[in-house]
């Protein structure tokens, strides 16, 4: 069976409402432990979005100088890798954006 183009919209649609939603992705998943871009990369493609490293290291960057991540490099056997961990203030950064979405959606 083969899908009609309305069954395919509301993927489309997901993915351009919710696109808002990788920056705040990226400072959870760097709170949960210290990550590096391509462990980024795989898990958005994990929860659907196709992320370009063009993409994702400019936005890695703008959230370290903002202050919400800080960055160490660590040797990973030859190769040094760039960490993201979040930061203190990129954890109230989140929280606050996680309440202000609730109330957006909840109508409060």
């Amino acid at each position: 069976m083969s899908k009609t183009k309305t069954e395919t919209e509301p993927d489309i649609l997901d993915r351009d409402l919710c696109s808002g939603f990788v920056p705040l992705y990226v400072l959870q998943l760097a709170d949960d432990a210290p990550v590096f871009g391509l462990r980024i990369v795989e898990e958005l493609a994990r929860h659907g979005y196709r992320i370009s490293p063009g993409t994702l290291y400019p936005l890695l960057h703008n959230l370290e100088k903002k202050g919400y991540l800080r960055s160490d490099q660590e040797r990973d056997g030859r190769a040094l890798r760039r960490l993201y961990r979040t930061t203190k203030s990129g954890r109230k950064a989140f929280a606050a954006a996680r309440r202000k979405g609730r109330e957006m959606i909840e109508g409060k």
